[in-house]
């Protein structure tokens, strides 16, 4: 059974501060489960502030079945309350469902990436970067934009295809000096590549745009405003593309302007983290050059929340003044949660799912050695680093080499005949120990072997050398009778995730339709990007699978 369809919309500021208050409603009730840290799942009993009827239900269920929890779907045999709960939560999401960009943009094109530019990409950032570009380069056109700036531009990707495939002037921007490094290195490559090119198909007198790398962190509007209004237009692209030298540090920028010339441009950002998605939304609106803002947002969890007074307004959450006013605070745990991606958990495998939460049952259980033996390292919230990879790879190599052992030919003493191992069918003791634990699969020993194994390159991490007091045994005895609740505790906890990014995305909406200039002709809707007459935003949402325009 799949959620229901949304009855909500966000037309109007009135209909979207409705939404968002509908959502706090929701949520007010289940702070105990956004709050709450898995780490100490054990150590607190977190699974008793969690309805017994749903825990007893949901631990019986397969793996697959779980991993749709944040998706909304729901099977009929599930108690009515534990339905409604999750019906209700998705009917308030923004829906996913992939946008007609035909539609939303007539006359998009989008044009594949050429295996030059494409070189470094995994499938996943072609795609997008594919997509994105296409989008960026006809609304940048649409509005007649002289330059894009490439906000948290990264290793330069979407910066360099916009100027090398699209033909636009194009300003980097990013915090790390070695990605500006980067961008230029590759950018250097790739523009040898078009050259070559040219001079085969005698195009010589072809602009050639190569991306103007900028070192800046960008903790503020002003800042980005200053580079917004640079006027590194079509004379300097050219510079650029004589010269070879595309690269400035500008931790304090300022440039003189020419109040006579053109420097209209768009923000893109493609992931841009926490704060500065907020800060590109901000600038378009006290920026008149600023024709428009291409924004995939992330990494909610880094949203700044210091909502006091006047630095309020300069805020990541909330954003308008209307959520600001109720004295709304999400909180670091929230903020997390916003992160989780439904569509991630549904495309995970039941083995790969099974392992994340075996992961989480481990961190846990090893939260209680903390508590027991290092409670002055517990009260300091560690980091531990991700030890998933490496267990996995140790788990995987066990069955990879048990299968291997029992393939493997060998020789019969008593006849002299190679014969399989399968034939001859070994013994498991006369297997190395390390192989017959990968033959039987994660079972309970081996389990235990793979914690074991947390503990020590966890303790390793923090710096601290495993005491010989340390029962790590008991421990785990301790936790594994209930080690089966927290993946249905997890996999519920996940599904409010998507709620809270919706809060996040509607708020900032809220904010831009609260402003004088955009009340009368701002339009979104969930299936189309909002335009507005002379100047247009486009909200791009962003998933494992496919982008979405809202």
């Amino acid at each position: 059974m799949a959620a229901m369809e949304c009855n909500y919309s966000c037309q109007t500021a009135s209909e979207t501060l409705a939404w968002i208050n509908a959502i706090i409603d929701f949520l007010t009730p289940y702070t105990f489960l956004i709050n709450a840290h898995v780490v100490n799942f054990f150590k607190d009993r977190l699974w008793k502030d969690v309805d017994k009827e749903w825990i007893d239900c949901l631990s019986k269920e397969p793996t697959e079945n779980l991993l749709l929890i944040p998706s909304g779907v729901v099977q009929d045999h599930w108690p009515i309350s534990l339905k409604e709960f999750i019906l209700k939560l998705r009917s308030m999401v923004f829906h996913r469902d992939q946008a007609d960009l035909q539609a939303v943009l007539p006359g998009l094109r989008v044009t594949s990436l050429t295996s030059v530019l494409a070189q470094g990409m995994n499938a996943k950032k072609r795609h997008e970067v594919e997509l994105l570009s296409a989008v960026v380069s006809f609304i940048a056109n649409s509005v007649r934009a002289q330059t894009i700036v490439d906000v948290g531009a990264g290793q330069g990707y979407l910066a360099q295809v916009l100027s090398f495939q699209y033909q636009h002037p194009v300003i980097a921007i990013d915090a790390c000096s070695h990605h500006g490094n980067v961008t230029d290195a590759r950018a250097e490559r790739i523009k040898k590549h078009y050259a070559a090119q040219m001079r085969k198909t005698r195009s010589d007198k072809q602009n050639l745009y190569v991306p103007k790398t900028i070192t800046c962190q960008v903790l503020s509007i002003d800042t980005l405003k200053n580079l917004t209004e640079m006027s590194w237009l079509r004379d300097d692209a050219e510079q650029s593309r004589l010269n070879g030298d595309n690269h400035a540090d500008h931790d304090n920028f300022s440039c003189p302007r020419d109040a006579n010339k053109n420097t209209s441009s768009i923000l893109a950002g493609l992931h841009a983290c926490g704060d500065l998605s907020v800060t590109m939304l901000k600038t378009f609106l006290e920026c008149k050059d600023v024709k428009a803002v291409v924004s995939v947002g992330c990494c909610y969890n880094l949203l700044s929340e210091e909502c006091t007074g006047d630095a309020g307004f300069q805020c990541g959450f909330p954003m308008s003044q209307a959520v600001r006013s109720t004295g709304l605070s999400l909180g670091k745990s929230a903020r997390d949660l916003a992160c989780q991606s439904a569509e991630r958990w549904r495309s995970l495998e039941m083995h790969d799912g099974l392992h994340n939460f075996e992961l989480h049952v481990f961190r846990a259980a090893f939260q209680m050695v903390l508590s027991k033996h290092y409670p002055e390292v517990m009260m300091s919230t560690p980091s531990i680093g991700r030890k998933g990879k490496a267990l996995r790879r140790r788990h995987q190599r066990r069955i990879v080499e048990s299968q291997l052992y029992l393939k493997e030919p060998i020789q019969s003493e008593t006849d002299g005949v190679f014969c399989s191992a399968k034939e001859t069918q070994a013994l498991p003791c006369e297997m190395p120990s390390d192989v017959r634990a990968g033959c039987e699969g994660t079972k309970s020993d081996d389990k235990y072997s793979l914690f074991e194994d947390f503990c020590e390159s966890a303790l390793c991490h923090l710096g601290i050398k495993p005491s010989d007091d340390i029962n790590f045994q008991g421990i785990w005895k301790e936790a594994e009778p209930f080690a089966e609740l927290i993946g249905p505790y997890w996999s519920l906890r996940a599904a409010l995730g998507p709620l809270l990014e919706t809060l996040i995305l509607l708020d900032r909406l809220l904010f831009l339709q609260e402003q004088d200039i955009l009340l009368k002709e701002l339009f979104w809707t969930n299936s189309k990007a909002e335009l507005v007459k002379y100047q247009k935003i486009l909200e791009v949402v962003q998933t494992d699978n496919f982008i979405d325009c809202y």
